[in-house]
């Protein structure tokens, strides 16, 4: 499987995937910064040049850049014919995706003056969750991988970049040296997209003790269930109320 998102998406374009990629970091990068409104701009610029891919694949002739089309939602439905051909995926359910995401950026005041609801975080949280399908299903269509592989690709791409965690690519140090050894590895989880096996969690909080990190640590985060430890495999995994205990805890200040 691609290591990168700019390997498995290489069947696409220089000129449609570069500002893709770019738009999909600057995306994350307002959404994790609590900018609602810049990440809907950037979420909706992303629909247009995800229609400029798919259009471009089905027409069998890719423009040199992104480009919005006049009337998206007709332009949108005018790929419907072309299913049969090209598959559901790029006429049917991609489509359907980009004109909900487009709605969302167009008519709840992100993006334009005079929306009916101001923009917030439900609002934003949507159009994230939307982006990263599309980008994922491009993956899947593009890279030839499965929907579990394009899922996790994603997954391991967009993780979090939290201040309060150094990395260097295969170490990572929570700066933060006030919190304790567990809150250390809800942060270092929430920083890593989620998942961690806990031999490596231990390695980043610095904690000597194997059999102390597992017993006083990881087990009760795991009772109560802040993460979902799986003693057989070895894998850590952020559940809701610890991603809930890092975002309202001051965590990552």
């Amino acid at each position: 499987m691609a290591q990168t998102l700019d390997e498995a998406l290489a069947a696409i374009p220089d000129g449609l995937r570069r500002p893709l990629l770019e738009l999909y970091d600057e995306a994350l990068a307002e959404y994790r910064a609590g900018r609602w409104e810049s990440a809907g701009t950037k979420a909706g610029k992303i629909c247009e040049v995800v229609y400029t891919i798919v259009n471009g694949k089905v027409s069998g002739k890719f423009p040199a850049k992104p480009s919005k089309p006049r009337n998206m939602v007709d332009a949108c439905r005018s790929l419907e014919q072309h299913n049969r051909v090209h598959g559901r995926s790029l006429c049917m359910q991609i489509p359907k995706v980009l004109l909900a995401a487009y709605e969302m950026r167009n008519n709840r005041a992100i993006g334009h003056v005079g929306g009916d609801v101001d923009p917030n975080h439900m609002d934003a949280e949507f159009l994230i969750r939307a982006v990263k399908w599309l980008v994922a299903e491009l993956v899947r269509v593009f890279g030839s991988l499965d929907t579990e592989q394009a899922r996790e690709l994603i997954e391991t791409v967009t993780e979090r970049s939290i201040h309060v965690v150094w990395t260097d690519g295969e170490t990572r140090r929570v700066l933060n040296t006030s919190l304790t050894t567990k809150e250390k590895a809800l942060v270092l989880l929430y920083a890593c997209g989620g998942k961690a096996q806990i031999a490596q969690l231990q390695r980043w909080a610095e904690y000597k003790n194997t059999t102390n990190f597992r017993t006083q640590v990881i087990k009760p985060l795991h009772k109560e269930a802040s993460v979902h430890f799986d003693e057989k495999t070895g894998g850590v995994t952020l559940l809701p109320p610890g991603v809930k205990r890092v975002e309202d805890g001051g965590l990552l200040s």
